[in-house]
């Protein structure tokens, strides 16, 4: 094989885009389409020797021997008698007299656990069906649209009745009529790339090209895909740049020296996590890496990515003290800027929980060039008040008014994601205080501040029914709860909730614009009432909307309301339909030539215990 120089420059440059041409193993065909074997090739800087053992020779070592092609590290072979489904690892020899096997770090496809295998596999042929979406998606504005998102964990959303996984595939029928159910608008997927262990989740990974053949073949995650997009739901992934797994036949200590990782340990070594840090400075691991996600996006159809841990990818360690990474800084922009060229309207999502600036910034104005970032202040302050008794929420007011100060400081998501309901931190409805109605009221109050809050939302699957335990990461979720009336009314509320946000521009169109919010009163701590309007761009299209956050009904409320005329309810979590007492504003409200906050007209209503209500002016 003979490899373009320039290839390997922008290699080790950290420009080489589409690394994924140059390494792994490819099957080569003739005019006819007749495979005649498969080149692979590897980077293994320190090896001594390097060959390739497999079915194709019946998986004996320095049968088929990779050649050295420069001084640069990179080996490389042709194998006549390898075909596509073929397993395969490299075995490498150090210098020091160890031998190490390697799956292919550019590996297409997995032998499925426990086996530690790499597999041929022939990603070309697949036919897509989405071109009219991806035609929508290239040419929307992402900031400026709906976007509720439905984090899942493939392996135990649903599983079968002998308790096994379904297939990419036959998740279609079974899950894409939910999210439409239920109204979301983009599902993301917990990492599905090759993984050894099931209670990692996904976010210790060993096939960064491999699309983990616990649920099928590349190809049934690309129908599954296709049939999403089919449907007008976007597909995130949950992407892992930051670290590596340290299982022996991944990418940790690949050819018995730092490849991919640090070599300095205190930087390599992750201690907490049990993983090994990625040195994101070095051009080899930035074309890995960048390359990848392209790979994801071109080869699969991905709308975007949801990327783990960036604070560890900031700061050496995930620590401030540290200093900042500016090797992997340049990565990030790198990568951002790649992503964006090839793809305008990409997601690009950090999960950040530090106060860097500029993460949600362009790269040509000083940021990082992601275009959102998990709000984990909100989070954080929120679940805090929600879990404290409603006689005690009055000292702590400024936990829900204190967001608004910086929500518009980047492009937030607002995430109650599977890190919230793990590790004994209990579920969201279970967080809740109160007797059993308390909780489901509380429970109802939090999503309707989470779907009207400025910035877009994304909710860990079983929180849209209120599963009463945490997520078990080894069985499915709790749909029997489905047969009692509280657990299906609080279904059929955030249903309701993202209907109601996809209909009124007001709740997204200026997500991450100050002129789309305005407190009407943020200052009634007594009564813990917090009350705002949610604009769009055309001024004269608003809801607003009110949290009462005590047990205690509010008859004759007067509000101040932006616009003299009729308003009426939209929604209100106290329904019977939702489980509420059914206290509620059920005829058109009028508006009084009477001032308060700082309005001119005002509205007289009821507030319902431990309730949100969204008003709309009408006709």
């Amino acid at each position: 094989m003979k490899i373009n120089k320039d290839d390997i420059y922008y290699f080790f440059q950290g420009n080489l885009i589409d690394a994924y041409r140059l390494f792994g193993a490819h099957l080569k065909k003739d005019k006819d389409g007749k495979i005649l074997g498969t080149q692979f090739t590897v980077y293994a800087p320190h090896a001594k020797e390097l060959s390739v053992l497999g079915q194709f020779n019946n998986y004996q070592a320095w049968v088929h021997n990779l050649k050295k092609i420069d001084d640069s590290g990179i080996w490389s072979i042709f194998v006549e008698d390898a075909k596509e489904w073929n397993e395969y690892k490299y075995e490498i020899k150090t210098f020091d007299g160890r031998v190490l096997y390697k799956v292919d770090p550019y590996a297409y496809f997995s032998g499925d656990r426990p086996k530690q295998m790499s597999k041929i596999y022939d990603l070309e042929g697949y036919q897509w069906s989405d071109s009219k979406f991806m035609d929508f998606r290239d040419n929307q504005n992402p900031y400026e649209s709906q976007m509720s998102i439905y984090e899942l964990h493939l392996g135990t959303w649903m599983t079968k009745p002998d308790g096994t996984h379904h297939k990419y595939n036959e998740l279609v029928d079974l899950l894409i009529p939910y999210l439409l159910e239920n109204g979301f608008s983009h599902v993301e997927l917990m990492p599905v790339t090759e993984h050894p262990l099931d209670e990692s989740w996904g976010y210790q990974g060993t096939g960064y090209y491999s699309a983990t053949a616990r649920y099928g073949v590349p190809k049934d995650l690309m129908y599954f895909i296709d049939k999403c997009h089919q449907n007008n739901i976007s597909v995130i992934l949950d992407w892992v740049p930051g670290h590596i797994c340290r299982d022996d036949h991944g990418l940790y200590m690949f050819d018995g020296e730092p490849v991919y990782e640090y070599d300095e340990e205190w930087k390599r070594e992750n201690v907490v996590w049990g993983t090994a840090n990625f040195d994101l400075g070095k051009g080899e691991v930035q074309s890995f890496l960048i390359s990848n996600a392209l790979f994801w996006m071109k080869y699969f159809h991905v709308d975007g990515f949801r990327i783990d841990a960036v604070s560890n990818i900031i700061y050496y360690l995930g620590d401030s003290r540290h200093g900042t990474n500016e090797g992997a800084l340049t990565f990030l922009r790198k990568l951002s800027t790649s992503v964006f060229k090839e793809f305008n309207n990409a997601l690009l999502i950090a999960e950040d929980s530090t106060a860097f600036p500029k993460v949600t910034h362009p790269v040509d104005l000083g940021g990082l060039g992601f275009n959102y970032k998990w709000n984990m202040g909100w989070m954080n302050d929120t679940l805090e008040y929600f879990e404290k008794d409603a006689i005690f929420r009055k000292y702590h007011h400024d936990n829900i008014t204190f967001g608004i100060t910086y929500a518009f400081s980047e492009n937030y998501v607002l995430p109650l994601s599977h890190d919230e309901v793990v590790h004994g931190k209990k579920s969201l409805v279970d967080k809740m205080p109160g007797d059993y109605w308390q909780k489901f009221a509380n429970y109802r109050a939090l999503m309707g501040l989470f779907f009207t809050h400025p910035g877009k939302t994304l909710l860990f699957m079983g929180g849209e029914f209120a599963q009463m335990h945490e997520w078990k990461d080894s069985t499915e979720l709790d749909w029997n709860l489905l047969e009692y009336p509280m657990h299906n009314n609080a279904k059929k509320f955030i249903s309701d909730m993202n209907k109601v946000v996809k209909y009124n521009k007001s709740l997204y169109e200026l997500d991450h614009n100050e002129k789309g919010f305005s407190w009407i009163d943020s200052n009634n701590s007594d009564h813990s009432v917090f009350s705002f309007v949610r604009y769009a761009k055309d001024k004269n299209d608003f809801v607003i909307v009110i949290l009462n956050l005590t047990p205690l009904v509010h008859h004759n409320f007067r509000l101040g309301v932006p616009k003299k005329g009729k308003y009426y309810e939209v929604i209100n979590s106290d329904k019977d339909i939702y489980g509420g007492s059914d206290i509620f504003n059920g005829d058109e409200i009028f508006t009084s030539d009477i001032e308060i906050h700082n309005l001119k007209q005002s509205i007289q209503i009821v507030l319902s215990p431990l309730s949100i209500t969204i008003l709309k002016c009408g006709d």
